[in-house]
């Protein structure tokens, strides 16, 4: 396809809320999803088929994502985390574990922020421009129960319900373990970094890692949900460090749900 112009009936979307976890009444856990139509699935295909080739050859996405990335998923990320994690374990040493994801990530990622991205990870322009193409000029409307809202300008998102979106997403999130110390691990908009504190500097590297994370997110527009930010103690000699997002504390949890397990403060595993 020569031209990068989106047809105008691949700009407009029927809106329709998904429970994904938690509380049924709260607003908050339930993600908007609308479905391309087949001509404009075929087309994504293909330029995810160049997209990938490229963000692959320029290694844009870094080893710690496991969310829609190439023989990776959920198990990949718990082993190649907690291995590390718990090889600390066994030696005897203090381990902090902070568990923390983006609020409504998806949704907040800004469309120009976005192209300033792909363009600086070296996707060549033509491919640029049509994503820009792809993101841009489009509406929305929510519909439940055969009620329709208003029509809305869509501004920003990577939509997770179509080929394209996750991908692009990964590439939205693929530069915040630069200065990182600690071990950084995602799956998609789910993060979590641990560290050695059995000395009062690990304590305070995980919470300089913390600030720039928070510091990152704002520079991104974007925000973490801190009401699902939790951290683990383990281990002898923990100084039981509280940790912080920017001026609030963070809730110190015995038990932790991670990408279908649950996690005790013992780094022990439990299928849920």
């Amino acid at each position: 396809m020569a031209s990068r112009e989106r047809p105008e009936g691949w700009r407009i979307a029927n809106v329709t809320p998904v429970f994904r976890k938690g509380k049924k009444e709260d607003p908050g856990n339930y993600s908007p999803v609308s479905f391309p139509s087949n001509p404009e699935k075929v087309m994504e295909q293909l330029v995810l088929g160049a997209i990938s080739k490229q963000l692959e050859e320029k290694k844009v996405i870094k080893g710690g994502q496991h969310g829609f990335t190439k023989g990776k998923l959920g198990l990949t990320n718990l082993v190649a985390f907690y291995d590390i994690t718990t090889g600390w374990a066994r030696w005897r040493r203090a381990v902090d574990v902070v568990y923390f994801d983006f609020s409504e990530a998806f949704d907040a990622i800004s469309h120009n922020l976005h192209v300033m991205k792909l363009r600086r990870c070296g996707v060549d322009e033509w491919m640029v421009r049509w994503i820009e193409n792809w993101l841009t000029g489009r509406a929305q409307r929510v519909v439940i129960s055969g009620a329709e809202s208003v029509w809305r300008p869509v501004t920003s998102d990577a939509p997770q319900e179509s080929l394209l979106g996750p991908v692009l997403f990964n590439v939205f999130i693929s530069d915040p373990d630069e200065r990182i110390q600690s071990t950084l691990s995602h799956f998609a908009e789910d993060t979590k970094l641990g560290g050695v504190t059995d000395m009062l500097e690990g304590c305070a590297t995980i919470q300089q890692d913390l600030d720039r994370l928070g510091s990152w997110a704002g520079r991104n527009l974007m925000r973490f949900n801190k009401s699902k930010c939790r951290f683990l103690h383990t281990g002898r000699n923990n100084h039981i460090h509280q940790y912080r997002s920017g001026a609030d504390l963070l809730e110190m949890s015995s038990v932790e749900k991670d990408l279908g397990v649950l996690v005790d403060n013992r780094l022990a595993m439990i299928s849920m």
